[in-house]
């Protein structure tokens, strides 16, 4: 199958692998970076048609992400994270999307979903405050997608259901002096602050129809890629995210075991090294392969007429979660016989090496209650409230 974006971002490679240090020293990612996942078309892959986007296949845009993340782990953590928001608000008001899209289809929408934020009814809408941590990519947004909880004229919480409330550039600050870390530098995934903006009824999301993919959908969206689950979608584009910076790990390990030698000979004859390299290379391509086999197991789903049922996003959320770690378990054992030179800020694997790491933060690569989880409803039992598959 055809995938012209990924074909524009093949060509990136030489720019995303030597922007790497420049985007970590500046706490996001470069300005030519972003125009030029902006100019390949990225961000628009899950959006919709009639508003610039591509409509493409899920496979495909976590395929085109995975590209990105080998060469420039922040970069293909912005195109995972920024790129995934259009799934989702492709199933907002038509009112809304106008408002992102209709001007300029390249409008990044940036988040985090967090529900943290307290929404007060007003007449027509609500009077939203809060403040969130890691919102990727934020420097070069100009809307952002947050969650939060609906609350009673007093504050109390009214309804326990988690709202993502959008909001244009001008009714939130950046806080810049808050991202300073030692992985995921260059993703720029500093806090934002909402104070007393009043959020339009048409610019919010209920979470509960785009989790399951029973959104109430127009003709014109109601279409495979729009009924594919929102955290099969977005946690797949997490994991992805995860192992490029895995595969990139390894790459840099390759490059600099080819030339690498000592007194015992090249270390690409060294059996100790060969001996780690293979099974780290074989877990790799596995968790990618189990990732990419998943989200196409799910849109065949999805295409065929149904929903997937509560198990399946429990069996996929497993599968994804248990890929990320492998991947980075992988990666820590390459890394680990390197040599002492690859500490050294200049070399590329240490920085791939910190951000897969780093990765594993993430809530949605949280492995222990998505393991729980699924082995209570293997069991029949309930899952647990607090996760969301």
């Amino acid at each position: 199958m055809s995938n012209p974006v990924l074909d524009r971002v093949v060509e990136l490679a030489d720019l995303l692998e030597q922007d790497g240090p420049v985007s970590e020293e500046l706490g996001r990612v470069s300005d030519p970076v972003a125009a030029a996942l902006r100019e390949a078309g990225v961000i628009r892959m899950l959006q919709p048609q009639d508003f610039g986007g591509h409509e493409a296949h899920p496979t495909d845009f976590m395929r085109t992400c995975y590209e990105i993340g080998q060469h420039h782990g922040a970069a293909g953590w912005i195109a995972g994270v920024v790129g995934v928001h259009p799934h989702e608000l492709a199933q907002g008001t038509r009112q809304l999307q106008e408002e992102l899209w209709a001007e300029d289809p390249d409008t990044w929408i940036a988040s985090p979903y967090a529900p943290i934020g307290r929404a007060r009814p007003v007449e027509g809408g609500y009077i939203f405050n809060g403040r969130w941590p890691f919102s990727s990519g934020t420097d070069h947004c100009q809307w952002v997608m947050i969650g939060g909880l609906i609350t009673d004229q007093e504050g109390n919480v009214a309804d326990r259901e988690p709202i993502h409330f959008v909001l244009p550039r001008s009714d939130y600050t950046i806080d810049h002096d808050s991202w300073d870390v030692m992985g995921l530098r260059g993703t720029g995934s500093k806090d934002i602050v909402v104070k007393d903006a009043f959020v339009p009824e048409h610019r919010l999301i209920r979470t509960n129809p785009v989790t399951d993919g029973s959104a109430e959908l127009p003709e014109v969206r109601d279409i495979p890629l729009y009924r594919m689950p929102r955290n099969v979608v977005f946690s797949g584009a997490i994991t992805t995210a995860t192992i490029a910076l895995a595969q990139g790990t390894l790459a840099s390990y390759v490059a600099w075991t080819r030339q690498r030698s000592s007194r015992f000979g090249s270390a690409s004859t060294d059996p100790f090294q060969l001996s780690e390299l293979g099974p780290a290379a074989a877990d790799i391509d596995a968790s990618i392969g189990h990732v990419l086999h998943d989200m196409d197991r799910a849109f065949d789903i999805v295409s065929s007429g149904r929903l997937l049922t509560l198990s399946e996003r429990a069996e996929i959320r497993r599968n994804q979660v248990a890929a990320s770690h492998r991947a980075a378990e992988a990666a820590d054992r390459i890394f680990k016989v390197s040599g002492g030179s690859q500490l050294h800020a200049k070399n590329p694997m240490q920085r791939m090496w910190r951000d897969c790491q780093s990765a594993l933060h993430h809530v949605q690569n949280y492995a222990g209650p998505l393991f729980q989880a699924y082995g209570m409803d293997h069991f029949g039992g309930q899952m647990p409230a607090a996760v969301k598959v």
